[in-house]
């Protein structure tokens, strides 16, 4: 190494030692296959699904042997491993835009456009659509990816609004983002109300773009879609609100034959743009943007994550459209359905383990509600500590904590997939019954010395005949 790199070397490491010290380095770690994964966001299984697997590979035998026929007439040989150069140069094909019709049609948009992932899909739009004096209104639990394109943008005005006033799950709950912690943004009613009177806006010379989630990846709720339009229309009556869903969690889990939220609702109309990713139940990698053509011609002109990067191989595309086929010949419907009753189950099992325990808050928590998604949160004080245990128990879940969620809403997020079954969320809970008895033992032998006998939960004082609250 130069003897010039070593102060920067220092630098990089005495932040790397803050943010252990902190408890929040991060680290590469190669799961075990001996785990039963709920974990990964492969909700559908598809990756090893046997039969999509085996509709890839008879794609790409064909391919490859139809190149190999000498007397085939189907033109030169495609190239398979790479795509030769971004989509404006020499990387686009036939196959790219027939598959972009296939996707926009059963998602019943007018255009779509693909990207090498949903979080270059966000950043080129964000980043490039929102013009000078135009404002855009987010989710504060919004992906980062769309934190990266508003940053990139040329809006005037980037507001976050509290995520509890869109989503199902907490309405009418207050506003608490997560668990335990209280946003210190207001509703997206009031944001709106308040740029309404703005004459810019008022005037249409200026455009409000509204960011939202159609699932939300930490915290497993879902967006108030309809809510969100009405308040775009009753505040933005001249046609200059552009509400953006980001589904990159949602599709293929809702909607007829895994559409969608936005088609769940059959909102496709009201929607201004969804941006999809096929890496979580799609089983694939890559995302699109659906929206208008015209649009879309704006993004291949403007959007520098499409402009400036190698597009998508052959063999990208070719399990995209795979993947496709299988949601559209309507082959994944008792996967979705024996996902929906698992999460279901999933939900009551630890209800009724919060009920039999009574832990406390702080130990383990859920939500009341039945989850309507298959991303469970189990909020407690010690995820690093739950989700260890349950590793070591066979159990592959992994702890969330800052700054990835708001401070002090730390918790093991469970992702649950077609390919589990009953038995194996039996196991699950079962270690997680372990860890929470093991840390109310800890817990009562140390008030017990600290308080004379009497448990203090949640600055409440109880005495042996109380119960603690949850």
């Amino acid at each position: 190494m130069p003897e010039t790199s070593k102060q920067l070397e220092n630098t990089l490491s005495a932040l790397l030692n803050r943010r252990e010290s902190q408890g929040r380095l991060r680290r590469l770690s190669i799961t075990s296959a001996s785990c039963v994964d709920f974990s990964s966001n492969g909700y559908l299984s598809l990756s090893t699904n046997q039969e999509v697997q085996k509709s890839l590979i008879a794609r790409l035998h064909f391919e490859v042997t139809r190149s190999e026929d000498k007397n085939t007439s189907h033109g030169p040989r495609r190239s398979i491993l790479g795509s030769g150069g971004s989509r404006l140069l020499d990387g686009n094909s036939e196959f790219a835009e027939s598959l972009e019709a296939k996707i926009s049609a059963f998602h019943g948009a007018e255009a779509a456009l693909l990207f090498t992932s949903a979080y270059d899909a966000n950043t080129g739009l964000l980043g490039s659509v929102p013009q000078p004096g135009d404002v855009i209104v987010y989710d504060e639990l919004i992906h980062a990816s769309v934190h990266d394109g508003m940053r990139m943008s040329r809006a005037t005005k980037r507001i976050p609004f509290a995520h509890d006033s869109i989503s199902e799950i907490c309405q009418g709950q207050g506003n608490s983002v997560g668990e335990g912690h209280q946003s210190k943004n207001r509703a997206l009613d009031d944001i709106l109300r308040q740029l309404s009177e703005d004459e810019r806006i008022k005037g249409s010379t200026a455009n409000v773009f509204i960011c939202v989630e159609g699932l939300y990846s930490m915290d497993g709720d879902v967006v108030h879609l309809q809510k969100v339009i009405e308040a775009v229309d009753r505040f933005l009556p001249a046609g200059n609100g552009y509400i953006i869903v980001d589904e990159v969690h949602s599709v293929g889990i809702f909607g007829d034959k895994g559409r969608g939220l936005v088609c769940q609702h059959g909102l496709e109309d009201r929607v201004w743009a969804r941006v999809f990713g096929f890496g979580k139940a799609m089983g694939c990698a890559g995302g699109v943007v659906l929206c208008s053509s015209t649009t879309r011609s704006y993004l291949i002109n403007y959007a520098r994550s499409l402009i400036y990067t190698t597009s998508m191989a052959f063999t990208s595309l070719a399990s995209i459209d795979v993947v496709y086929d299988y949601l559209i010949s309507g082959q994944s419907e008792p996967l979705r359905q024996h996902l929906e009753t698992l999460f279901l189950y999933t939900h009551r099992q630890l209800l009724g383990l919060r009920a039999r325990l009574q832990p406390g808050r702080p130990v383990f928590h859920i939500r009341e509600t039945l989850s309507k998604s298959p991303i469970i949160p189990v909020f407690t004080i010690d995820p690093r500590g739950l989700a260890e245990h349950c590793q070591q128990s066979g159990f592959m879940v992994r702890p969330i904590v800052a700054p990835t969620v708001p401070a002090g809403s730390e918790r093991v997020r469970i992702c649950l997939h077609s390919a589990n079954t009953t038995e194996q969320v039996d196991g699950l809970c079962s270690a997680i019954e372990v860890w929470v008895r093991s840390q109310m033992v800890a817990k009562g032998a140390y008030e017990s010395k600290t308080c004379g006998g009497k448990i203090v939960d949640d600055g409440h004082v109880f005495t042996g005949q109380d119960k603690p609250r949850l």
